[in-house]
């Protein structure tokens, strides 16, 4: 006996572009997901998000449209990288970041895949670089 409010394990999931939750297209919640989840998310112009790291999850970044600054620290300095649609971009687990969007008039749409379920996000004072004793 099959229960449709379970996503079932064996088959393959199709999330309509139309019925994604909130940014959510691809979770344990959408399609049963175990270690995965992928989404959408669009950012305003001239917006930029406050510095974060995702915790212990790796984020894979694709740029769908829009022109994104991605922001660390390597140590010495802030590093800006310039992104474009069709780039692919990963921030490994617990690097402080900042996502930019300068430009004034078009939004930021990017695909974002975490390999963890729930979204983490933990705010910094200032962007730091990661030494490998700070992963906990």
């Amino acid at each position: 006996m099959t229960t449709h409010n379970v996503p079932q394990s064996n088959r393959v999931h199709h999330v309509r572009s139309g019925e994604l939750a909130g940014y959510a297209a691809i979770s344990g919640g959408t399609a049963g997901s175990k270690n995965l989840w992928m989404g959408l998310v669009e950012n305003p112009p001239l917006s930029a998000t406050d510095n974060h790291h995702h915790g212990e999850s790796e984020a894979g970044v694709y740029v769908v449209s829009g022109h994104p600054v991605f922001v660390y620290h390597d140590g010495t300095q802030e590093v800006r990288i310039a992104a474009h649609p069709g780039d692919f971009l990963l921030v490994p687990p617990f690097v402080p970041h900042r996502e930019e969007n300068p430009d004034p008039e078009e939004p930021v749409v990017v695909v974002i895949a975490r390999t963890t379920q729930e979204p983490i996000k933990v705010s910094v004072p200032a962007l730091y670089q990661l030494q490998e004793t700070q992963k906990q």
